[in-house]
């Protein structure tokens, strides 16, 4: 049986085996399935087992003593059994079943994603003996893949926030400007400030991105200092009470919250007026690290029960930091951010 799944291995990677040859070539080839990192296996007509290499035990999590003689329907989810019984029908009229993803059970009953390549096994006749499965993991590529796809969203949520706030820039800086060449002038200063803000979350060393510890004021600072007015004018918003590092596994997750904070204000709340501010508190209370976000001085708050990517965006973040919580107060919007003080110390 060995012989026979190592020949079949050898035709799909496409060894040309003469007769006198085949010996030798199924000893190397059997040394080769048992050696390799995916799961290969071998199965009877009927689905049951009769080889099974290192790699399906490390995928599946069965010894090869225990599973042999038994049916491979233990691997098969109940919603996928005809599936598999469609695939076994192909094969037993000569079909190869290429690269098909689907699902399969551990031995401790978890799932695991998998890449699956199902070919017959014929004895010398030609006559369809068997099927040899091999199996890869995809577990790791499909959490890449939706990372990838959770990095894009977040890109575009962030991109179509950054020409909010840029608009809300221009739109503030305007009435304080007296010439085109002023209202650039401050523009700019405001663009670069939200550039140094971004700086700020994440540096480069060595070609890779390197979070960096900062003070719960520097950061608010700096997510904030695109909407700072000049000294003589009407301050946008004023930071009060304690100041603390803020250990660099938060900082990006709580630059998100500010983040997110300062677009809303400046798209619905009190930046979006030219007389409106927001008042930030920083205290310690029963050792946890409270924020207090209040906008004062801008149109009323809509609160809206509808959750759209910022949101949710902001329920993540939070999730890694603590709780937020807010109040839709008719004279200007109060969030609460509550932060494990224990983290702070750590």
């Amino acid at each position: 049986r060995e012989r026979e799944l190592a020949l079949t291995i050898a035709r799909q990677l496409g060894f040309a085996i003469e007769r006198d040859q085949a010996e030798t070539t199924a000893a190397r080839l059997s040394a080769l399935v048992e050696s390799s990192d995916d799961a290969i296996i071998a199965t009877d007509p009927d689905g049951i087992v009769t080889d099974w290499n290192r790699g399906a035990e490390r995928l599946y999590g069965y010894p090869r003593a225990e599973i042999v003689g038994r049916s491979l329907m233990l691997l098969i989810p109940p919603d996928r059994r005809n599936e598999d019984r469609e695939i076994l029908a192909r094969i037993r009229d000569g079909e190869h079943v290429e690269h098909f993803e689907t699902v399969r059970l551990r031995k401790d009953g978890s799932i695991v994603p998998i890449s699956l390549t199902v070919s017959p096994i014929a004895d010398a006749s030609g006559a369809i003996v068997g099927a040899s499965k091999i199996a890869r993991g995809i577990s790791e590529r499909l959490r890449a893949q939706e990372q990838r796809e959770i990095l894009l969203r977040e890109m575009d949520h962030r991109v179509k926030n950054l020409f909010a706030i840029a608009s809300s820039i221009v739109k503030l800086s305007a009435s304080a400007a007296e010439t085109p060449a002023a209202l650039a002038s401050i523009v700019s200063d405001r663009l670069g400030a939200l550039a140094r803000a971004h700086a700020l979350t994440m540096l480069t060393s060595g070609g890779r991105s390197a979070q960096v510890s900062t003070s719960l004021h520097t950061l608010v600072n700096a997510i904030l200092a695109p909407y700072r007015h000049a000294a003589d004018e009407h301050p946008r918003f004023a930071i009060t009470g304690i100041d603390i590092p803020v250990p660099a596994a938060m900082i990006t997750p709580l630059s998100l919250l500010l983040h997110e904070f300062a677009t809303n204000a400046a798209k619905h709340g009190s930046l979006s007026a030219a007389t409106g501010s927001i008042e930030i508190a920083c205290a310690n209370r029963h050792g946890k690290v409270l924020i207090q976000w209040r906008e004062v001085g801008g149109p009323p708050p809509v609160a809206t029960e509808e959750e759209g990517f910022g949101s949710r965006l902001v329920r993540v973040a939070a999730s890694q930091l603590g709780q937020v919580a807010r109040n839709w107060d008719p004279a200007g919007v109060t969030i609460e951010v509550t932060l494990d003080g224990e983290r702070f110390s750590a």
